[in-house]
């Protein structure tokens, strides 16, 4: 994204004065949401602050915790340490537990493509490649894994409901320890703009050799 449209961005959102994730009228991460469902054809978006994080929210979401096992994609080290971390041991088995897909500039007019591919039942997206971040997305059409995954951070969508009402609408859902895993709007508003302009860009051509 050009210096120029990033500096729109965030005056966009600085002058809002909605720069907190927690906030009622926050519009930067429910459009971040919107737009990731849509290229994914996924319903449901649980957007976080980096890729562990969206591992662990895809693991969380279908009730893989410490001592169980699960049928992991092709991670590197990092990721794979932070698995054993969790204290979830790979298994031998064709499908598994969640797919994870990282997007960079160079390739994420081809996001909608890829995320089609993922026939798991969570897809864990790293977002930090486009340059703004840490960010990254779980994503998934189960309202379950959804919702466990949500309740997996720190003021997601179901303590924002509890903090102002004082009513516990979930409470089976409510997990041991949560995380502060919430995505900035100002970060969220970044991400948006680099995967619209990503996925709208036509290189330019002059004298017949693309630049």
């Amino acid at each position: 994204m050009e210096r120029f449209d990033t500096a729109l961005v965030l005056t966009r959102v600085l002058t809002s004065g909605v720069v907190m994730s927690i906030e009622k009228n926050d519009k930067e991460l429910p459009a971040l949401e919107r737009l990731l469902t849509k290229r994914s054809g996924r319903s449901r978006a649980v957007l976080v602050n980096s890729r562990t994080a969206a591992i662990h929210a895809a693991l969380c979401g279908q009730g893989i915790g410490h001592g169980d096992t699960a049928v992991l994609p092709d991670l590197d080290p990092a990721a794979a340490s932070f698995v054993d971390w969790l204290g979830v041991r790979a298994a031998g088995g064709p499908a598994p537990a969640f797919d994870l897909l990282s997007v960079t500039p160079d390739d994420a007019g081809a996001f909608a493509e890829a995320a089609g591919r993922s026939t798991a039942p969570a897809l864990a997206v790293d977002l930090t490649g486009l340059g703004f971040g840490p960010a990254a997305a779980m994503l998934t059409d189960d309202e379950r894994v959804w919702a466990r995954a949500e309740r997996l951070k720190i003021f997601g969508a179901f303590d924002l409901r509890t903090m102002w009402t004082q009513e516990e609408s979930e409470p089976g859902l409510v997990p041991g320890v949560q995380f502060n895993y919430r995505l900035s709007p100002l970060v969220a508003a970044c991400v948006r703009m680099a995967l619209t302009q990503a996925a709208t860009r036509t290189p330019a051509v002059t004298g017949g050799t693309q630049r």
